[in-house]
């Protein structure tokens, strides 16, 4: 029985979400040493993993410090994101005026480079985390909104119909229908939000600030340091990461009766 008990443990191991991508990153960062040593690139093109390891363990605190103004920027420009995205998704999907008038100027919105308009923010709003926030804001804006508006619109009629014989309210329809149904689009698009919020603080960082990732990574830049300019994209990759896990923990605790998740918890079992 321990025998049988060890193997079962040691194969939920090997067949965990995260063990698979940890050896794929491994074999990327060999790949990389190996590619760096044989092709001899110098040091100030692209430094070795060693050296990127070192300056991450050397600044950590540093970086950790930094990361703290750029996560804190992410976290305002996606609940913006959240707070306006949602509300005008079912605007747009409840009225076809609305999305006439409406969508077009948000698709229209996305061709603007965000970085072109970012020093802007600076000029309005000075040099402090508002600017950032905006940036995020506008970044992770644009994906809930479409990704909610797919999911409003795609709520089964016969469904609605029933809720309406049933004399059921407004808001009880939305809560008991329209929602339910909507939900996972809408995680999807807070998913892909959270990531394009994290790169929309960065921008801002870029164009004004004297804090953050972004202000990190613009001075190792300016200096050639590239292992700490690496080290910080290894932070930035982990807020990201860390961010981008929490929403889908909420996703799995909101809607475990969708598809999806119970695909999960088969292959976790």
């Amino acid at each position: 029985m321990d025998r049988r008990h060890g193997a079962g443990t040691l194969e939920r191991v090997l067949n965990s979400s995260w063990l698979r991508p940890l050896i794929f990153l491994v074999l990327l960062t060999v790949l990389w040493d190996v590619t760096v040593r044989v092709m001899a690139i110098p040091p100030y093109l692209v430094p070795a993993p060693k050296d990127v390891a070192l300056a991450l363990i050397d600044q950590w605190d540093t970086l950790l410090a930094a990361a703290v103004p750029t996560t804190l920027a992410t976290l305002g420009g996606f609940a913006l994101s959240v707070a306006f995205g949602i509300p005008i998704s079912m605007l747009i999907a409840g009225s076809r005026t609305v999305e006439a008038y409406v969508y077009p100027l948000l698709v229209f919105s996305q061709s603007i480079p965000k970085v072109a308009i970012a020093p802007l923010f600076v000029v309005w709003f000075g040099f402090g985390i508002v600017p950032k926030v905006i940036s995020a804001f506008l970044l992770g804006f644009f994906p809930i909104v479409v990704s909610a508006v797919q999911g409003f619109k795609s709520v089964d009629q016969e469904m609605m119909d029933l809720a309406r014989s049933m004399k059921a309210s407004r808001l009880q329809t939305f809560r008991m229908v329209s929602l339910p149904h909507a939900l996972p689009a809408i995680f999807a698009g807070l998913k892909v939000s959270i990531t394009l919020a994290v790169v929309g603080a960065v921008v801002g960082e870029f164009v004004g600030s004297n804090s953050g990732i972004g202000f990190v990574l613009q001075r190792s830049i300016g200096n050639f340091e590239l292992p700490t300019m690496f080290a910080a994209l290894i932070v930035l990759a982990l807020i990201g990461v860390v961010l981008f896990w929490i929403i889908d923990v909420i996703e799995r605790l909101a809607i475990p009766w969708h598809a999806s998740q119970r695909h999960l918890v088969v292959a976790t079992a």
